[in-house]
């Protein structure tokens, strides 16, 4: 049997990780400076991450959500504590897509409405109504034609203006725009939601499956507006390789047996990664590692020539070039073994470092950034 082939992959075959590092099956060593999509938050094969999945994995790696799981109760106390969302309920899912999918339910169920406002260059997820509001057509089967989404540009106040009614069920958006580009919305845009939201009894719902836990250099990147979200999504860097995700939900919505559920979301194993998560990022003062790291790469970047825009907070970073990025890109993996990522916009490399990253290691990359840069106008 072949791999079905939807995947374009570079010809490097990772065997070990630590830190920021990866090492491949020919002993090469490269630097990761995207993290496998923002999925590495406290650095690969951390001591206290495998310990205790190891320590887990030997008492009790599964049962189904039909009993009781105590590490569940102490992943949702751990995560209400950190985020600032202690008085919301928390649930357990398996990827950031079907976090969102399981948000935009709880938003209809709660209103009983289903029109949806999502974003111009939006990513979501890959399941059927979170790529329905994915803006990108190429990831749609008809199946997913969704007449009831409404795209409207991101930062465009007058726009989703007009657009609200009381027909309006949720508005779906990124802490940060990832895929897109590295995009911010506006502290302004963000309060305006939420003010409509609350006119038109409508849900406002934060993806923040890449720019939360810790990233932005606040717990969720939405919180510098100062805002609070009634459905909130996370995954990725919350079980950092550990596939874990989790909605946090408003105490507005009242809670159903049977209303959501999942076969593997909070197992064990899951629980024990997330958990471990939460306590490096505590002990390590992880988010305020990124705010300042983060503060610093940027300024680092707007002083360097040949960049058209730097976009970012914290560890979240996308560097705009007035040309196609993918030649760049592909020097510094070949020529400096650094891992980068792209986005939907073409010209823009997304840096999503572990958040356990050093300013010495961002000063390797810049060294190398520049001189990869030179070699590019060069040819």
């Amino acid at each position: 049997m072949e791999l079905f082939d939807v995947y374009p992959l570079f010809d490097i075959a990772p065997v070990k990780g630590e830190g920021i590092y990866l090492w491949d099956d020919k002993g090469n060593r490269y630097m990761d400076l995207y993290g496998g999509h923002a999925v590495i938050s406290i650095g690969h094969s951390h001591p206290y991450y495998v310990q205790m999945l190891t320590k887990q994995l030997s008492q009790l790696g599964f049962y189904s959500n039909s009993v009781k799981i105590p590490q569940q109760q102490e992943l949702a106390d751990k995560l209400g504590k950190l985020s600032g969302y202690n008085d919301y309920h928390l649930f357990l899912c398996n990827s950031g897509a079907e976090a969102n999918e399981n948000a935009l339910k709880l938003a209809s169920f709660k209103n009983e409405k289903k029109k949806i406002i999502a974003f111009s260059n939006a990513f979501h997820g890959r399941t059927s109504l979170a790529v329905a509001a994915t803006d990108n057509m190429s990831l749609k089967a008809q199946v997913n034609a969704h007449e009831d989404i409404v795209f409207l540009p991101l930062n465009d106040a007058d726009a989703v203006t007009a657009a609200f009614d009381d027909t309006v069920c949720a508005v779906i958006i990124e802490g940060i725009q990832g895929v897109g580009g590295v995009n911010i919305p506006d502290a302004s845009f963000l309060q305006l939601l939420r003010n409509l939201c609350d006119q038109y009894n409508a849900s406002l719902i934060l993806d923040e499956v890449q720019s939360g836990y810790g990233r932005s250099g606040y717990f969720f990147a939405h919180q510098y507006a100062g805002i609070k979200a009634d459905l909130i999504t996370v995954a990725k860097g919350m079980g950092n390789g550990f596939p874990v995700g989790g909605v946090l939900i408003s105490p507005d919505f009242e809670a159903k047996h049977g209303m959501l559920g999942t076969t593997f979301g909070g197992n064990y194993l899951a629980c024990a990664a997330a958990i471990a998560v939460l306590d490096v990022i505590e002990q390590e003062d992880l988010i305020r590692n990124a705010q300042v790291l983060g503060n610093y790469f940027v300024q680092q970047l707007q002083m360097i020539d040949g960049i058209k825009e730097v976009r970012g907070m914290g560890l979240m970073v996308g560097i705009e070039l007035h040309e196609n990025c993918t030649p760049v890109r592909t020097a510094l993996l070949k020529e400096h073994r650094m891992f980068t990522g792209n986005s939907s916009n073409k010209n823009t490399l997304r840096m999503l470092p572990p958040l356990t990253i050093t300013k010495a290691e961002i000063d390797m990359f810049l060294e190398a950034f520049v001189a990869t840069l030179k070699t590019q106008t060069v040819a």
